[in-house]
């Protein structure tokens, strides 16, 4: 191990709106339609809401970058302290790696669902620990690495997306005939479901953040990735989302193990169900490698901070914290062993939940620190919507997720307690050793 005796590698716009772009897109969108189909025209409500609000959100993050690329925690930590600051990384490291493995599961069912010789349903956790482990030697190599496997992985995400878009539209311009909505009435708790559901499928732009001094003039950069690959996402999924519920009957998509796939069958025929399925897994994989990479940058910022065990600091070539990424990764694998087994399968249900509601911790006090550091009322303005569409998603979300939420945190001081007298004496050669990462 060493300890950044070289030039960190940087990222520039395409990689970083690459890391946004893929962070999104897992496999949960491709399933989605599922969920919809029985919601209607609240759908395309709940599109609109969440689209709308999550565009909010990346603004809001934005403000927060422009001011460096030291991260969301120094950031935080400006306007309201460090201990605020601290409980906003820890609910995002916690987030992270809690949805690691949920996508992990995702790639591994898509592979499955492609072929046999892929694996079988017995072969889904098996399968799921190898991808995350590949993946974090994928990260152990360095962000450029990471950076480089986001792009191949977003070409390929984005083709049934794009595929289910382009049947869409020709349907129309055919003059084809669309399938009729169902026939629920739009009510605010028909879209209160939609918009939950959508803001689940929109989250991970948050991402983009993590990786600190390690993104070129991330002032400029960052924001723009930001803003470009969240808005592009939005676009793809009102579009797509709307294409599957109009091209095939609700009681199909909700039925539906593979909607895209089902979707492209009617046009190209049985052979393209499993391309869309192995482009899924492809789409999960490039989620996990961009989560795995947040997750590793988290946990060292933390560690150099004393809030983490001192070892987390450890880095290896080109200042990549090689430690923080196996130990998220760690955790990771010690959730999808516990799904293995029926009796959890629930609680792993509930913990992606979880998960969610603990990513809003993010988001909320980001958009806190934004609206301070925002004198003019149109960027105060657009906070504020934010904040109401947080505040929607989180009525989304459920109460007892959100009290949970509130349990986690409240583990999260008493550990940062215990670390800080551990590594009190530790923390101070880490931060010499590192000093322009110490803000992270």
């Amino acid at each position: 191990m060493t300890r950044q005796r070289e030039k960190p590698q940087t990222i520039g716009i395409w990689m970083t709106a690459a890391l946004v772009v893929g962070t999104i897109i897992g496999s949960g969108i491709f399933m989605l339609p599922v969920s919809l189909a029985p919601l209607g025209r609240n759908v395309l409500v709940g599109w609109m809401v969440s689209g709308i609000g999550v565009m909010c959100i990346v603004f809001a993050l934005a403000q927060l970058s422009r001011l460096g690329g030291d991260g969301i925690q120094a950031n935080i930590e400006r306007e309201f302290g460090p201990t605020i600051a601290f409980l906003v990384a820890w609910a995002f490291w916690v987030s992270n790696w809690v949805a690691q493995a949920s996508v992990a599961v995702g790639a591994a069912s898509a592979m499955s669902f492609a072929g046999p010789q892929l694996g079988g349903p017995g072969l889904i956790v098996p399968i799921a620990i190898g991808c995350v482990v590949l993946l974090t030697a994928v990260n152990a190599i360095g962000v450029r690495a990471a950076g480089g496997l986001s792009v191949v992985t977003v070409a390929i995400k984005l083709l049934p997306l794009l595929a289910v878009i382009w049947l869409f539209v020709q349907r129309g311009a055919s003059g084809g005939s669309y399938e009729p909505l169902p026939p629920l009435a739009i009510t605010f708790a028909n879209v209160a479901t939609a918009t939950a559901l959508t803001f689940f499928a929109l989250t991970g732009f948050e991402g983009a953040t993590t990786p600190v001094g390690k993104i070129a003039h991330p002032a400029r950069t960052i924001p723009r990735a930001l803003f470009a690959g969240t808005a592009l996402v939005v676009i793809l999924y009102l579009l797509a989302g709307t294409g599957i519920q109009l091209l095939l009957p609700a009681n199909v998509v909700a039925a539906s193990p593979a909607p895209y796939a089902d979707a492209l069958v009617s046009k190209w025929g049985h052979g393209v169900a499993s391309l869309a399925a192995l482009a899924i897994a492809i789409s999960a994989f490039g989620c996990l490698n961009g989560l795995i990479l947040a997750t590793g940058e988290l946990g060292y910022a933390m560690a150099l901070r004393g809030d983490l065990p001192a070892v987390m600091t450890r880095t290896r070539g080109v200042n990549t914290p090689v430690v923080a990424q196996a130990v998220g990764s760690g955790l990771t694998i010690l959730l999808l062993l516990a799904n293995s087994s029926r009796a959890t399968a629930n609680l792993f249900t509930f913990i992606i939940l979880l998960s969610i509601a603990a990513i809003i911790v993010l988001y909320f006090a980001s958009a806190l620190a934004s609206w301070k550091l925002s004198p003019t009322l149109g960027a105060r303005a657009i906070i504020a919507i934010g904040l109401t569409f947080i505040a929607f998603a989180t009525y989304g979300v459920g109460l007892e997720a959100s009290l949970w939420c509130l349990v986690l945190l409240a583990a999260g001081l008493a550990i940062r307690t215990v670390m800080r007298r551990f590594n009190s004496r530790a923390t101070i050669p880490a931060a010499e050793a590192a000093p322009e990462a110490i803000h992270s």
